[in-house]
């Protein structure tokens, strides 16, 4: 399923409004990309301890990486929920939460955690702290699902022995034990699955298929609508020798022992596994709620940082710009994008410029040079396309 909203964050310096003001600055933006299906909101990003360039740059690189992991941590979580709640889109959306609020209302009230990442800690620590919280996150979410996934796949197969048919279901509801011959020095019963297309074959030829089969040992025990199971008594020294026959006639021996009270043993197991399974699923879930709602805060506390430090890179010291999170529709953000590149195109010096019909245009090898003189990268990660001002778009799914 793909979101039907896209989210763009934007840092632009003060001093892309006539009169350096932050709010004309924030109303020339909105005045930018203004269309029905488009808000921009002020988003908040508090100042952070710089360090020196060459940190900010590398920084910048670590946070591009560590995006990356949020935006796989939280499909990764929400595909583990989807798979838990059965693809229900309705009941998924109910899980999906943000601190017990819809990730949307989140975004639009955000506020950094100075709690939990206090803004005074240097951005290596701050990224550091984020990074380890993500992968165990990642870690506890993955293990509490392989768990879920064991003793779901141990209670499927428990039911089809219940369940399925005589080539592969539990034989101790349906073997009378008086049909066995048990504790003898020389004689042993075989339990052999036939299928029903073959009754006639099996009967006119299992006694000769090897040496010292009981005559007419045969008795059928019970049948589905694919198999019938017989008890054939053989002398035990040439057992093995019948089995590997009756596999060879495509007919299948099912080992099987009986054991006192191993009925009532089976039905107690299926209903021991059955509340495990209802239990882990349970824990699972309440771990895959809080697991998405925490990788998305911390996805965009990253985001945060992200856009702190590349302002920092593009527009310099001392710190003078406004931050917003436009909301949009994918289709919408094509054109707001556009309307951005156009207007503050300036931005990005001899990079950018426009042709005689007056379009943006960008000249790649002013703009290697300019961001080779400033230090600066397309640190919106592998294949980002650099943009003249502080860009970078998601979407939480």
């Amino acid at each position: 399923m793909s979101s039907q909203i896209k989210y763009m964050l934007v840092s632009l310096p003060t001093s892309s409004s006539q009169t350096n003001d932050k709010d004309e600055a924030l109303s020339a933006l909105q005045s930018t990309v203004a269309s029905d299906n488009v808000t921009v909101l002020p988003f908040k990003i508090p100042e952070f301890k710089i360090g020196t360039l060459d940190a900010l740059v590398q920084q910048a690189d670590d946070l591009a990486k560590l995006e990356s992991s949020c935006e796989a941590v939280v499909a990764k979580v929400g595909d583990s929920l989807r798979s838990l709640l059965e693809g229900d889109e309705e009941k998924i959306s109910q899980q999906k939460t943000v601190n017990d609020k819809p990730a949307d209302q989140y975004l639009r009230t955000f506020t950094w955690n100075k709690v939990k990442y206090r803004a005074d800690k240097p951005l290596a620590e701050l990224i550091d702290s984020l990074q380890k919280e993500l992968g165990s996150i990642d870690n506890d979410v993955k293990s509490k699902f392989s768990q879920y996934n064991t003793v779901k796949t141990n209670l499927s197969t428990l039911q089809r022995r219940q369940t399925g048919n005589l080539s592969t279901k539990s034989l101790t509801p349906v073997v009378d034990p008086s049909l066995l011959i048990q504790d003898s020095e020389y004689l042993e019963t075989h339990l052999v699955v036939v299928p029903n297309n073959a009754k006639k074959d099996f009967i006119r030829s299992y006694e000769t298929i090897s040496p010292m089969v009981v005559p007419r040992s045969s008795v059928e025990v019970t049948h589905d609508d694919e198999f019938t199971l017989y008890a054939v008594t053989t002398f035990k020294k040439h057992s093995s020798e019948f089995q590997h026959k009756c596999r060879e006639m495509k007919w299948t021996p099912r080992d099987y022992k009986y054991v006192e009270g191993g009925k009532e043993e089976e039905r107690k197991e299926v209903e021991r596994v059955g509340r495990d399974e209802r239990k882990i699923w349970g824990e699972a879930l309440r771990l895959g709620r809080t697991g998405w709602s925490e990788s998305v805060m911390i996805w965009i506390h990253v985001l945060t940082l992200r856009v702190f430090v590349e302002t920092v890179l593009r527009y310099g010291l001392p710190l003078d710009f406004v931050s917003a999170l436009i909301k949009t529709t994918p289709k919408q953000a094509k054109k707001a994008k556009a309307s951005l590149d156009s207007t503050y195109s300036y931005l990005g010096g001899n990079a950018f410029g426009r042709d005689k019909k007056g379009k943006v245009t960008k000249d790649d090898s002013a703009l290697s040079s300019e961001m080779a003189a400033a230090g600066v990268g397309a640190h919106g990660g592998e294949g980002a396309e650099y943009t003249a001002y502080v860009y970078y778009d998601f979407e939480i799914i």
